[in-house]
């Protein structure tokens, strides 16, 4: 018994598995790492380095002369709290209707015999595949005919659906056993309590995924709130990185670029890294059934 234990120890810390590990594992999870992790490094070390040490023939890792007047200087130039509060306005709002209309949706479309109920599914496998760019004219059209330039409303009504979140949600609620859901109906419980009491707290994971999702989508969005804003009072704060760009147009401003965005991904790396085990387990929940 030893010697075949000890026959399987030496296979498997053989050379060949040992270079199999390596290079099929362990390397493209390095090397998808570097090329994630190196640029945002870099960009969080030059935010905290002046003009002359970005712009030179003898770069630097770590800065020779760490400063914060990057910072200051996006300060001074960007009314940071005015566009970090349309920010915060319009992820929150945003993203909590998106997730509702997800979660009501998918419901609907697993839970709820209706007529066309294949013509809404195709519907939204076809908003999937459409790029959001297609549709930047025809919204900016319609959000302009009713007001909503330079408002905060004009800047979240577009995109209230989410096709991902509905889809996603649709396919974690339809490996729920459905006798659950009869039992509690049988009960007398209508649609409401056995979404809220029943659907929902077993599809938790799939909904902290696809509300952290939202959450980025909406905090990063720049090109729709670009188009339909022009004035400081409703921009965001990707936006306002724009107007920084827009106003330091030389290449000693690389350092104010690089503090700017490092505010704009700071929030989003930090609900990534407290939450990021929802969206593994929310993600693979309904891969098996």
């Amino acid at each position: 018994m030893s010697s075949d234990h000890t026959t399987r120890w030496r296979q498997a810390f053989s050379r060949r598995n040992l270079a199999a590990t390596v290079l099929g594992g362990y390397l493209p999870i390095l090397l998808a790492m570097a090329v994630v992790v190196l640029p945002l490094a870099w960009m969080a070390i030059a935010s905290f380095k002046p003009a002359s040490e970005i712009v030179t023939t003898h770069p630097t890792l770590w800065p020779q002369a760490p400063t914060l007047d990057n910072y200051r200087h996006v300060a001074d130039t960007v009314p940071l709290l005015t566009v970090l509060g349309n920010s915060l306005v319009v992820t929150i709002v945003g993203s909590a209707i998106k997730v509702l209309l997800a979660i009501t949706t998918a419901y609907a479309l697993v839970f709820i015999d209706f007529r066309g109920k294949s013509v809404v599914f195709l519907a939204i496998l076809v908003a999937l595949m459409v790029p959001p760019e297609a549709a930047l004219l025809p919204n900016y059209m319609t959000i302009s005919a009713l007001g909503g330039r330079n408002t905060l409303w004009g800047i979240i009504l577009p995109g209230l659906g989410t096709a991902f979140g509905t889809f996603l949600l649709r396919q974690q609620f339809k490996t729920l056993p459905r006798d659950l859901v009869e039992a509690a109906a049988l009960d007398g419980a209508g649609h409401m309590k056995r979404l809220w009491r029943i659907i929902v707290p077993v599809s938790a994971p799939t909904i902290a995924t696809v509300a952290l999702v939202t959450i980025v989508g909406e905090w990063n969005s720049f090109m729709w709130p670009l188009i339909i804003t022009d004035s400081v009072d409703t921009m965001t704060l990707p936006v306002g990185l724009n107007l920084l760009q827009t106003i330091e147009g030389q290449t000693g401003s690389y350092g104010y670029l690089m503090a700017g965005a490092v505010l704009v991904i700071l929030p989003v790396l930090v609900v990534f890294a407290a939450l990021q085990r929802f969206i593994v387990s929310g993600l693979t929940q309904g891969a098996v059934k």
